[in-house]
């Protein structure tokens, strides 16, 4: 196992989101020799075949479970295996357990990458597309934030920390606004080259104001209580990872996790939301978030860099920075389009984020 290196396989795996390579599929039952169950079947559930991941749920003499092919670096992947082990171990959230090797292991290490075995929690549901399941979404996020503070990694683990790195995040928006400008009047000739050099300049605004609000903020003072301090950002929460399971809400899906300030993951959850909803609520985001304050209070510095990082032209910029890879195809009729929702999505937000702006002390301490 240790002569084999794992790669990406999109170009073998086409249109098959099912397709795993015959050596990956040897490599996975010789990983699964390491441990003390039997297996009666494996059923391929997704894969990430430009990165080299896969997940299997596994029939087995002792349930289901699920096998993991982690796409990340080996000492990457130790970070996260050991923020799920601390939280069911240390903290009993609800999140899978892993099930341990032959030799009491968390994790296989076989192809380059790391490779482990979890519970399969069954039944899981997804919560209602509404009001009531945003709000047990954030309230289980809130809970897991909370239960994660305190850990503390492997020896041998990287530290996986996006804490400090705001104010280049920022920076790094505001750069590329230039960037995409400089390519829509490259390729000028393009459906959606017009309308978004049209609309650059008003989102370019709001990343500059957004990069100033966070220097002016109490962001400097909060992330010298370090890492530990604010615990865990899962960076990929949203309908699909945390779902109803037996005794409330599981968290699932924890390969990304990372130290942050916690307030990242509410943000996002809260900006794609709305983008769902095809425009900004108030009364939607004030329960999402009280929801979330109840099981992990938010300080007014923590409410304050919230609003900030909801303010940033979040949905703009996911959707167009892949503009610089291949702007010849990119900058279609149904970008154009896809830009005129955005702006019209945006312009119900400014009024929202005033409204919360002005109650924000309804979720002090």
């Amino acid at each position: 196992m240790d002569n084999i290196k794992i790669g990406p396989w999109e170009e073998e795996a086409g249109s098959n989101e099912f397709f795993v390579p015959e050596y990956i599929e040897n490599l996975a039952k010789k990983v699964l020799e390491r441990y003390n169950f039997s297996v009666q079947s494996m059923q391929i559930i997704t894969t990430k075949p430009d990165k080299g991941g896969a997940i299997w749920k596994l029939t087995t003499n002792e349930g289901p479970m699920s096998l993991k092919l982690l796409h990340r670096r080996p000492t990457r992947s130790m970070f996260s295996l050991g923020a799920q082990e601390y939280l069911v171990d240390v903290k009993k959230a609800r999140v899978p357990m892993i099930i341990k090797t032959k030799d009491q292991q968390n994790y296989v290490e076989a192809g380059g990458k790391l490779w482990f075995v979890a519970e399969w929690i069954e039944p899981l549901t997804p919560v209602t597309k509404d009001l009531e399941g945003a709000k047990q979404l954030c309230a289980a996020l809130g809970e897991f934030h909370r239960l994660s503070k305190g850990y503390v990694p492997p020896h041998r683990a990287e530290i996986a920390s996006r804490l400090y790195k705001w104010p280049e995040n920022y920076k790094k928006i505001v750069t590329k606004m230039d960037w995409f400008r400089n390519i829509a009047s490259v390729y000028n000739e393009m459906p959606a080259s017009y309308y978004l050099l049209f609309v650059l300049d008003e989102f370019e605004k709001q990343a500059i104001a957004g990069l100033q609000a966070l220097n002016q903020s109490s962001y400097s003072e909060m992330v010298k209580l370090g890492n530990q301090n604010w615990g865990l950002v899962h960076q990929d929460y949203g309908w699909s990872n945390g779902q109803m399971g037996p005794n409330g809400m599981w968290i699932i899906d924890l390969d990304g996790v990372a130290y942050d300030l916690p307030i990242r993951d509410l943000r996002k959850l809260i900006s794609g939301t709305m983008a769902d909803l095809t425009k900004w609520d108030t009364t939607w985001i004030r329960e999402m978030i009280q929801a979330y304050h109840k099981e992990n209070p938010i300080s007014p510095e923590l409410y304050e860099i919230l609003m900030i990082d909801l303010a940033l032209p979040n949905e703009f910029y996911k959707n167009i920075k892949e503009v610089v890879y291949e702007p010849d195809k990119f900058l279609n009729n149904e970008t154009k389009i896809m830009i005129r929702s955005i702006v019209n999505l945006e312009k119900t937000k400014w009024t929202v984020l005033q409204e919360l702006q002005e109650d924000w002390k309804g979720v002090k301490q």
